[in-house]
């Protein structure tokens, strides 16, 4: 999977069985999480990810059986709908169980949380999990699925590592063998911070991916500096993320897109 000013569309997950809101049956979920991917194909996106943002509140580190197992039955219904490359995130920072599902679906890409360093969550301390997680990737012959990693994630205080920029953060994910780094603002809608962004360009040799608060609106300022973008609430009615996929801001959204790559 190569990414050259890529649109990756989130899928968000119905609340899975056995989580506080779960409220549909697992057949119901992946036909949900299917006609939002085919809505994504058909508006012509690049790449979708599937993510269970509905499980709140959310575990840290791992989840149960029963959510990697749901995941996986979720992924296979997508990877059988929809041509487009796939990828997934299992929260929160349930890396390993994203890879084996990444694996068993025939997924292209993972998103990662808490690689390197440590920092706080919504969900307590989540410690750093690149040797873990790599070796792991190794040993189930998961070698051609993409890990992109998290710096400096959304919804995290990063007090104790305040001594250690983005800079320095992305260049150790790029050491630790990371595929790609996703840079994001404070929280889920809100705007990167173009200075760290630009600061970013000429520091490593793996693609920066921005993964919050792109619009069709502000999306020429990033455009030069990500090789991909992935857009969840944008997407949405009233740019909420619970909402029902809105064809019109996807409409609007592939027309800027298409302008730009024919500048």
């Amino acid at each position: 999977m190569k990414l050259n000013k890529s649109i990756i569309g989130m899928v968000h997950v119905q609340a899975l069985p056995g989580t506080p809101k779960n409220k549909y049956s697992l057949a119901k979920i992946c036909e949900i999480a299917v006609l939002e991917a085919k809505q994504y194909e058909e508006a012509g996106l690049d790449a979708i990810m599937i993510e269970n943002m509905h499980d709140v509140p959310y575990l840290k580190g791992s989840v149960g059986p029963e959510i990697t197992a749901s995941m996986a039955v979720v992924a296979k219904s997508l990877r059988d709908a929809v041509k487009l490359p796939l990828g997934i995130q299992i929260l929160a920072g349930a890396n390993k169980e994203a890879l084996a599902v990444a694996k068993a679906a025939n997924f292209q890409f993972i998103r990662a949380e808490g690689f390197v360093f440590g920092h706080v969550a919504d969900e307590g301390y989540i410690d750093s999990c690149a040797g873990e997680l790599m070796r792991y990737r190794k040993a189930i012959g998961a070698e051609n699925v993409l890990v992109f990693t998290d710096i400096k994630k959304k919804h995290s205080s990063h007090a104790i590592t305040a001594d250690v920029d983005i800079d320095e953060t992305a260049e150790t994910a790029e050491f630790f063998l990371s595929d790609g780094v996703i840079v994001t603002g404070s929280s889920t809608g809100r705007a990167v911070y173009l200075h760290e962004l630009k600061s970013l360009k000429d520091k490593i040799h793996i693609p920066v991916l921005i993964g919050s608060g792109i619009t069709a609106e502000n999306l020429s300022e990033y455009w030069d500096y990500a090789s991909a973008f992935i857009v969840g609430s944008h997407f949405k009615k009233d740019g909420y993320w619970e909402n029902d996929i809105s064809d019109e801001r996807l409409k609007i959204f592939m027309q800027t897109v298409k302008k730009l790559r024919n500048q």
